[in-house]
């Protein structure tokens, strides 16, 4: 523990840090392409003016952090320091030993890494805590005094800045490319922070509810839990099961319904996140090792 820190969290906040700057060096400014957010700015002041965005991104972020010091609370604010410097001394170390990747004749084969870097690094930080500065911290405040919505705020931003390197250093052809970068630099990271894995909820109506709720905590080993609904076309009252499955247990849980109750309704939907008895604690409330 540093300064009541995990030396963990620090050390992945650091890799996520030296894998987004070096996808930033190798692909995006060796092919100019751009980025959304504050890291898209500090492209545009270095393709227009060559400063160098190991500083500009310090120096972009510190009044924010001055300002929003408050807003993200003790652990988080550290922890975005550490991702901020760590991400500018990686830039400063890439930009001086940078790797030459021949891509200039496939743009998009530049994007799709451009993207995935991104994605696998910011998504690495921001899973153990962290953020890069910048557009987080003005979305929060944003949405204090103003009341909008963080990711409402943080796209405005982004559509901003590279339509603005767009109307400056980008031709219409790098600006495409650059849109595909962050699509998929934002699907790379919603996987990274989500994981892998993603559960299945399950509502169920069934005449046979008791039976089919056995059977599931019998035979599947998972919890159910009785909601009480309201039929609006039966006008009555009626319990509605609710349980959540891996997605691997699935097929199995619609198996073993159909077989109680082959006219049961049911519900599925895709769950991203679940934390609790049999998914991230064990039978006696212990947390289950990862």
């Amino acid at each position: 523990m540093v300064l009541g820190l995990k030396f963990k969290n620090i050390l992945f906040i650091l890799l996520g840090a030296a894998i987004f700057s070096f996808g930033l060096v190798n692909f995006n400014m060796q092919n100019k392409l751009a980025e959304g957010g504050f890291t898209g700015i500090t492209l545009l002041l270095y393709f227009l003016w060559k400063l160098d965005p190991s500083y500009t991104n310090l120096l972009l972020n510190i009044p924010l952090f001055i300002i929003g010091w408050k807003l993200l609370g003790r652990n988080v604010f550290l922890y975005t320091i550490i991702g901020t410097v760590g991400v500018s001394i990686f830039l400063w170390i890439f930009q001086r030993y940078s790797l030459e990747m021949p891509l200039k004749s496939d743009l998009t084969l530049a994007a799709l890494f451009a993207g995935v870097f991104a994605g696998i690094g910011l998504g690495i930080i921001f899973r153990f805590g962290g953020t890069t500065g910048g557009v987080d911290i003005i979305a929060r405040l944003v949405q204090k005094y103003a009341g909008w919505n963080m990711g409402k705020t943080m796209f405005m931003f982004d559509v901003c800045v590279i339509g603005l390197s767009l109307l400056t250093y980008l031709n219409y052809k790098q600006a495409m490319y650059t849109l595909v970068a962050v699509f998929v630099g934002a699907r790379v990271i919603d996987f990274i922070v989500e994981g892998a894995y993603s559960a299945r909820g399950a509502m169920i109506i069934s005449e046979k509810n008791e039976e089919v709720a056995k059977k599931i905590m019998d035979e599947m080993e998972r919890g159910v839990t009785a909601l009480r609904g309201y039929g609006s076309y039966t006008k009555s009252e009626r319990d509605v099961l609710y349980c959540v499955v891996a997605k691997s247990e699935l097929i199995r849980l619609k198996n073993l319904v159909t077989t109680v109750d082959p006219h049961a309704f049911v519900s599925i939907s895709i769950v991203h996140d679940v934390l609790g008895e049999g998914f991230t604690l064990d039978e006696n409330k212990k947390p289950i090792q990862t």
